[in-house]
């Protein structure tokens, strides 16, 4: 019987070890293409420029920046977060073209499905239904609050002898 417990626990542990080994005998290292490194390294630059305008916005609210210079600075900065984006427009063109037509078709067919999708998702319920939920739901409220603290104005329930917010005594 040990001989037996001994072979289980050795092949326990060979399955684990092989188990926790796996992950680091696969090597996934995906190989990144000179255009997704470009655009990469596009967008962090995009991000350096909106960082800079903003700390520049904010030096200049707090008066560490003088007037004269801040004009031209953020105009550079500007200048300079333009011509990224351009860039990146231009690496990555978009499919339908310039023109915002084929855009439009596009949202205006994606707002009619999600208006569809939300017409078919809600039951049909009648006016008097919804009004009876209505007043149900505000039964159901009004027995439940005792209204606001004298003190410190939060809302209490009917249940409650001592306001939970103040600690004054609500009876």
């Amino acid at each position: 019987m040990e001989l037996t417990a001994i072979f289980f626990s050795l092949a326990v542990l060979i399955l684990v070890g092989v188990y926790l080994y796996a992950p680091f005998m696969e090597r996934r290292a995906r190989r990144v293409t000179e255009e997704e490194h470009e655009f990469s390294a596009l967008m962090a630059e995009r991000d350096r420029v909106v960082n800079s305008l903003q700390e520049l916005d904010f030096d200049f609210k707090l008066g560490k920046v003088p007037e004269e210079d801040y004009p031209a600075q953020r105009a550079s900065l500007l200048q300079k977060g333009a011509d990224i984006l351009r860039k990146i427009d231009s690496f990555a063109p978009s499919p339908y073209g310039s023109d915002g037509q084929d855009t439009e078709a596009r949202l205006e067919k994606a707002i009619a499905a999600r208006r569809a999708d939300a017409a078919e998702a809600q039951p049909e319920v009648s006016d008097d239904d919804l009004e009876a939920l209505i007043s149900s739901r505000r039964k159901v409220r009004t027995n439940k609050s005792a209204g606001f603290c004298p003190r410190c104005g939060k809302p209490v329930m009917v249940t409650d002898r001592f306001c939970p917010s103040c600690g004054k005594s609500l009876t």
